[in-house]
């Protein structure tokens, strides 16, 4: 056999993959196959006639369960000529609002059983009535994982073998001993003779567990199946991975509190996104970086993904290109968006995702503060006697000769007070103009000064939130570690970046850790707005984990405060339209 038969053997045999790193092994997940019969197709018209469910694990049946419904409302012959469910059958049956219940409790729905995943054939009929039904009683639905053994067949089985993916065809094609009749149990039992058949298809494959099953779409390509030897030395530990190409050269950095598991789901047929498996082509190598916690690995991503600026990458690589609002430091101050914070002593508002977020937040400043627009520098030798923008009623500034730099700088002080501190004078204008445009019915326009009210509140809180992580030249917290029980995460964390992670396990000294480790941690000198020595998307990383429950600060050698009345106050404001921020810097 010569090279290139080993080689192409090689890729086509499945790789021996160890289940307990891939998730839950098909044969230990807990499968409840549920069919209904209704009076029709509408969930929300119609109402159900009948439930059967099956709870298999491992190819065993664990138990069965299976109740007539009675409808509340007449039955079309159709319907019953279809099912054999009538009119009198039904009528001493239960109502759906005693038969829910009973059969969410066998599902282990009622419960919220984690493991347990709910399958049916064309499940959005089944699901589609059982929401309609907890919705009819105010029951919150569960939302279980679903599988649905319809669009399953149709990537598993081509025409050559089945002509049509309806569930009696399916049985047959299976040899499955209960055939559908249009009675649920049946039905249902039919149902997991077919969902049997196709795991025999998923193996091969590589759809070895749950998460597999429920996240597959394809089959895995050649390349995929080929390099799966890659990730045989990757420490099952948290941290960063670096795919990279013959030459080295990184194309693409991931993080996972466990990476072996991660990184073989790059080879599975789990991995279905088509610019990811183009990448999996390229890879020739698989580079690790064990991380003490799961803050640090985040942080190590977004500074690696914003070094190398990988190819497959799309979150993180321009972080360091933000877009702030500040306001010039001339005679008569006017708001400019700037990329970089200087330390001028300015106050900057932001950082903003884009160029258009950070134009509409400046539009909501100016409703408020009659600042100017244009770019003129003024000064006493060089009079400006008209303003074009003035002249196109598009600059209500009084800046030219009207009003002296003094008496322009009383707007420029109360706008700046505004973006560093109470928002207030800013959020009662706009306000203003969106109730009256909406009493007009301008509502289009009366939408777009409620935009320009959401980007300035969410740059003004991201400023003042992130300031005030940044004015603390040093914290400690602690929090106890989710994967080891009896030990803590302990980060220290100097002027909002990230200087040093460990792991304090059970029967240390406190104390003394924390001592070794402030002493070990990066040297992080001061520097001027809100995020001088790290990015943004680095700080809000570290204030997300500061917010969990249970972390405790250990250290602090600063007030850490945000304004009483600062933008956070007004949160409710920005539900009002979800403009993107931390992710996508």
């Amino acid at each position: 056999m010569n090279d290139r038969t080993a080689r192409r053997a090689a890729e086509a045999a499945p790789a021996q993959i160890s289940l307990d790193e891939l998730g839950t092994p098909l044969s230990e997940g807990t499968f409840v196959v549920v069919d209904l019969e209704t009076t029709g197709g509408r969930s929300g018209a119609s109402a159900i006639t009948e439930i059967g469910a099956v709870k298999v694990r491992g190819g065993e049946v664990l138990a069965e369960f299976s109740s007539l419904v009675n409808p509340e409302m007449p039955i079309p012959p159709s319907i019953t000529l279809l099912t054999g469910i009538t009119q009198a059958m039904v009528a001493t049956a239960p109502p759906i609002r005693s038969v829910l219940p009973a059969f969410l409790e066998f599902a282990g729905l009622e419960r919220g059983a984690p493991d347990t995943v709910l399958v049916a054939h064309n499940a959005p009929f089944d699901i589609g009535f059982l929401k309609a039904a907890c919705a009819g009683q105010g029951r919150r639905w569960p939302a279980p994982r679903v599988v649905d053994t319809l669009p399953l067949s149709r990537r598993l089985l081509n025409r050559e073998e089945v002509r049509d993916h309806k569930l009696g065809t399916l049985a047959r094609f299976f040899g499955v001993a209960d055939r559908p009749s249009h009675r649920a149990l049946q039905d249902a039992r039919a149902t997991v003779g077919v969902l049997h058949g196709l795991f025999e298809r998923l193996g091969p494959i590589g759809v070895h567990s749950v998460e597999d099953l429920l996240t597959f779409r394809t089959a895995p390509t050649p390349a995929q199946r080929g390099k799966r030897h890659l990730a045989d030395g990757v420490p099952d530990a948290p941290g960063v991975y670096l795919f990279t190409d013959a030459r080295g050269e990184t194309l693409y950095v991931g993080k996972s509190n466990r990476l072996r598991r991660r990184v073989r789901s790059y080879f599975t047929a789990a991995e279905t996104r088509g610019r990811v498996r183009e990448m999996i082509g390229l890879v020739e190598g698989v580079t690790p970086i064990v991380c003490a916690t799961g803050l640090e690995a985040e942080v190590r991503e977004i500074r690696l993904i914003s070094e190398r600026k990988p190819p497959y990458n799309r979150r993180s690589r321009n972080a360091e290109r933000t877009v702030w609002l500040t306001l010039t430091s001339d005679a008569h101050p006017r708001l400019s968006r700037v990329t970089r914070v200087r330390g001028d002593g300015a106050p900057y508002l932001g950082p903003f995702p884009s160029v258009r977020q950070a134009e509409l937040a400046r539009e909501a400043i100016l409703e408020a503060f009659p600042l100017r627009r244009c770019t003129h520098r003024f000064s006493p030798s060089r009079p400006v006697s008209a303003c074009v923008l003035a002249d196109l009623g598009r600059c209500g500034a009084p800046c030219e000769g009207r009003e002296s730099p003094e008496e322009y700088a009383v707007h420029a002080r109360a706008a700046a007070a505004a973006m560093t501190g109470d928002p207030a004078p800013v959020v009662a204008a706009v306000r203003a103009a969106i109730d009256a445009l909406a009493a007009q019915q301008r509502y289009e326009e009366a939408a777009a000064r409620r935009d320009r009210l959401t980007a300035f509140l969410r740059g003004a809180a991201r400023a003042q939130r992130l300031g005030a992580l940044s004015a603390i030249p040093q914290l400690v917290a602690a929090c106890p570690a989710e994967a080891e029980p009896g030990a803590w995460e302990v980060h220290v964390v100097r002027h909002g970046r990230l200087a040093g992670s460990a792991l304090m396990r059970r029967g240390a000294d406190p104390q003394a850790f924390v001592a070794a480790l402030t002493a070990a941690a990066e040297t992080v000198p001061p520097g001027p707005g809100p995020a001088p020595r790290a990015t943004a998307a680095e700080m809000e990383c570290v204030l997300h984990w500061l917010d969990r429950p249970g972390v405790r600060l250990v250290d602090l050698d600063h007030p850490w405060t945000c304004p009483a009345d600062g933008a956070e106050r007004h949160r409710d404001l920005t539900d009002w339209a979800r403009a993107p921020m931390a992710d996508d810097f």
